[in-house]
Order: structure tokens, then C-alpha cells, then sequence
């Protein structure tokens, strides 16, 4: 007799309610304390239920955590992976920034989550990185590289580039607390940084003019 494989059992509507509040909630409270320093308690509080309640839909706190960063990483890549390489360069990551800045506007709790999972070590984002980060990192380094040697951008590391577009345009959302008392709140501040980002960027890749012969 052949074994017969079980579907996962529908959520009702007030079920599926309650596991997204716990999500949301859980959400707000690990990019504010990362995994190490957030509680169950603070969840269930912030969720507006028990901690029995929680532990109805979800194993423990990292079950909630490791849900949150699945769900994160499905999408988190897209951004560089919509960088094409058979656009024009300059347009090519400036449009990159821009979609950068967009997802910190977006997903601001979302940005703080992945900084805390990584300053604390990475681990249960480490085999994300390894296997899927690195190849399209790689794959877009050798786009841009190749831009660099046909003359068609700037002299630049293309890995140091990368890098220094996520730390640029995720600090609006990692340090927001002090973005705004320096920058003030509002999303007049990722517009201005947007600007300011893509005109920064569009300097440093233009090209030196091909000297006549």
C-alpha cells in the first residue's frame, strides 16, 4: 500500500489572523532587539496575545525567527538580480540605488532584522549567503567589471561598489533613530537621499572622455 502524503492543514481565517499578527509583532521586536535579546513576552505583548496562544502556531522563538527570514530572503535579492547587463552601465546601478532605496522605505524593519541576524554572526543566514547571495554577488561583479574594462564606467572595484551601495542605502533604515534626529522623519528624507545617492554615484562612474588621437 502506498504511503499517502498528508497536506498541511488549511488555516481558518481567524487562524491565519492570528498568525500574521504574531509575524508583524515578532517582526517589530527582533529588529529592534535582535534574535539573542528578544523574548517571547515582548512578542505575545506586542501581538496583543498569550504566549500559549504563540506557541499554538509556532515551535518556540526561533521557529518565528528563522519564518521571518525565510521569508525576507525569498525577496531580498531582486534588487541586484534585476541589474542587467546589457543596459546602459551608469543607468544600469543607478536604477539599482534607487530600487535599494525603495526596499528601505518599504522594509525598514525588515533591513534592521538581517543587520542584527548578521553583526551577530549570520548563522542561519550563512548557507543563504554561501549558496545563493555569492553566485548572483559574482555574477554582477563580472557584469560590472567587464563595463569597467570596455571604458564603459570608471575605473572601481565592482565588489567595493556593491558594498558600498548597501551600506549607503540600507543606513536609512538600519540607523533610523539616528537618521532622524540628524536628518529629521519622513519619507522627504529617502527621497533626498535617493537624490543625493544617485548623483554621488553618477559622478564617480563617469567615464574619463576618450582623449582624441
Amino acid at each position: 500500500m502506498e504511503d499517502q502524503q498528508t497536506e498541511p492543514k488549511k488555516l481558518s481565517r481567524i487562524q491565519q489572523r492570528n498568525r500574521e499578527l504574531i509575524i508583524d509583532a515578532a517582526l517589530d521586536v527582533f529588529s529592534q532587539h535582535g534574535f539573542r535579546g528578544a523574548t517571547l513576552d515582548q512578542i505575545a505583548e506586542s501581538s496583543g496575545l498569550s504566549k500559549p496562544n504563540i506557541l499554538y502556531y509556532f515551535a518556540g522563538k526561533e521557529d518565528i525567527y528563522v519564518t521571518l527570514l525565510n521569508q525576507m530572503l525569498s525577496s531580498w535579492s531582486d534588487p541586484l538580480q534585476a541589474l542587467k547587463a546589457d543596459g546602459d552601465p551608469i543607468t544600469e546601478i543607478l536604477a539599482y540605488v534607487d530600487r535599494k532605496m525603495d526596499m528601505t522605505r518599504a522594509y525598514p524593519r525588515e533591513s534592521r532584522l538581517f543587520a542584527n541576524e548578521i553583526i551577530q554572526g549570520g548563522s542561519r543566514v550563512m548557507e543563504h549567503l554561501q549558496a545563493d547571495v555569492k553566485a548572483l554577488f559574482d555574477e554582477k561583479v563580472a557584469v560590472i567589471q567587464g563595463w569597467v574594462d570596455a571604458g564603459r564606467l570608471a575605473p572601481v572595484d565592482p565588489r567595493h561598489l556593491i558594498t558600498s551601495i548597501w551600506a549607503t542605502t540600507q543606513h536609512y533604515a538600519d540607523f533610523d533613530a539616528q537618521i532622524q534626529v540628524l536628518l529629521g522623519p519622513g519619507d522627504q528624507v529617502i527621497d533626498q537621499g535617493t537624490e543625493y545617492l544617485t548623483t554621488l554615484f553618477a559622478k564617480a562612474l563617469k567615464p574619463e572622455p576618450q582623449a582624441a588621437e
